[in-house]
């Protein structure tokens, strides 16, 4: 959420300053892809979330909020990194952290191509979790990336 200066008059008060109204705020416009997607999501019961473009968690579905520990209206939106760690995701073999940039919305987002994966997680109710999860990026244009949906379940 941001806050615009918007201007009221072009050219100058009768005081012969500049004539701007009061700052805003407004919501960030989002781009129609991700309306859409949201409106695909909210309708599903598999869990599913959608960023933007620039890796902003933007929407999660109610089927998700078990996962996360409570609704989209209370958390809001975040960077993908911040939602997405809490998690503390670890790779099935290893158990080792499983960086952003090789979990499906990672390479969704930073590659932007379809990625599935399965791996740990530890959920806000501290119960370690198998999930599986499958990110796809979204496009508006065959050249215009505005962000990525991704699925996940528990196995």
């Amino acid at each position: 959420m941001g806050f615009r200066v918007v201007s009221c008059f072009q050219g100058t008060s009768p005081f012969g300053t500049p004539s701007y109204a009061s700052a805003v705020e407004q919501r960030r416009h989002k781009h129609l892809v991700l309306i859409l997607a949201r409106e695909f999501a909210s309708n599903l019961a598999t869990p599913t979330l959608i960023a933007d473009d620039k890796g902003r968690l933007v929407y999660y579905n109610e089927a998700a909020e078990a996962v996360v520990g409570g609704p989209f209206a209370e958390t809001g939106e975040m960077s993908l990194e911040e939602w997405t760690s809490r998690f503390e995701p670890r790779s099935l073999d290893s158990g080792e952290p499983l960086p952003l940039e090789r979990r499906p919305t990672g390479l969704a987002l930073y590659q932007q191509r379809a990625s599935h994966e399965r791996y740990l997680i530890t959920s806000l109710d501290g119960v370690e979790r198998r999930v599986a999860v499958t990110a796809l990026p979204l496009f508006a244009h065959a050249d215009e990336f505005v962000g990525i949906v991704a699925i996940f379940w528990r196995e």
